[in-house]
């Protein structure tokens, strides 16, 4: 009996082991989430995201070559239908494992597989996106660099100025009761 490549074995065979992924699977996609072993469950994670991603492609190649790992024809059509839609601006990460103790019978590690099917968080998105766009503008930042400390200067010079400003009406005050004071003791 060879050993899969990645993780530890299941039990029993080779084909028992892709069968038992397989149906794990399908049950993962029909009910968005499942109690199974910690194993079971590290090892269906790969193996449920490549059939999501399989999905987000959408196209009849990809169909078919999840109809043949998942012969439900109605957990498929789900699967790229109503998940691959709600997982359609995440990059990965489409399942999490969260430990939930020891099963009573046999003390086996227990967790709950789960799609992660809430929409990917704004802020995650925004730093993305800003960390894209400073790779790009740094080749033409160091070109530009005179250019934005003379924008940093006059900020700086605009923030210190309400400031002034601020203070100029205390500071002519405190003139004011200094004059009368001061014309007093002439």
């Amino acid at each position: 009996m060879p050993t899969p490549t990645k993780g530890p074995r299941l039990g029993g065979g080779p084909a028992h082991e892709r069968l038992m992924l397989a149906n794990l699977a399908a049950a993962l996609f029909e009910h968005k989430r499942i109690t199974t072993t910690v194993t079971k469950a590290k090892r269906l994670k790969p193996y449920a995201e490549r059939l999501v991603t399989f999905a987000k492609r959408g196209d009849l190649s990809s169909r078919r070559r999840v109809l043949g790992l998942i012969s439900d024809k109605g957990i498929v059509h789900e699967l790229f239908t109503d998940i691959a839609g709600a997982v359609a601006n995440r990059d990965g990460g489409y399942t999490r494992i969260t430990k939930i103790g020891n099963r009573k019978g046999d003390n086996a590690p227990m967790a709950v597989i789960e799609l992660v099917l809430e929409p990917v968080s704004p802020k995650q998105a925004v730093v993305a996106e800003a960390t894209k766009a400073a790779e790009k503008a740094a080749p033409v930042a160091e070109e530009a660099a005179p250019v934005v400390e003379e924008e940093v200067v006059e900020a700086e010079a605009a923030a210190e100025a309400p400031e002034t400003e601020a203070e100029a009406p205390e500071a002519e005050a405190a003139e004011t009761e200094e004059a009368p004071a001061a014309e007093e003791k002439k």
